[in-house]
């Protein structure tokens, strides 16, 4: 029941949730999360060590960054609530604004270094 609960105590709060929304379309850095999410990078790595720690994300390190998805080796409770998480979280309007986010920011990120928008050039 411990590792149970502690699961689920991973799960409640909101930003951690979002992050697991962000990460249903696969593995993104953490200054993409950083950007998406507008929060510093103490933050979202506090959250993420949460998830980490609890078994819902993984994490590998590429260089100076950290890139996170979630993790694929997980049990029956924590697979059946990652699909209702994966299906009810982006349909909720905090997870369609995060995505559609994240998906602008993709589009402007600096293609040679994590953590850089491309420059304004008009």
């Amino acid at each position: 029941m411990k590792t149970t609960a502690y699961l689920f105590k991973a799960l409640s709060e909101p930003v951690r949730l979002r992050i697991l929304a962000l990460l249903t379309d696969g593995e993104h850095c953490a200054c993409d999360l950083m950007a998406v999410l507008d929060l510093p990078q103490s933050t979202v790595s506090r959250h993420l060590a949460a998830l980490r720690h609890a078994g819902w994300v993984e994490g590998r390190r590429q260089g100076l960054w950290m890139y996170y998805r979630l993790t694929g080796d997980k049990s029956p409770l924590q697979q059946q609530t990652l699909t209702l998480l994966r299906r009810e979280l982006v349909i909720l309007p905090q997870g369609q604004q995060d995505h559609e986010a994240l998906t602008a920011f993709l589009a402007t990120k600096d293609k040679t270094g994590c953590g850089k928008a491309a420059p304004d050039h008009q």
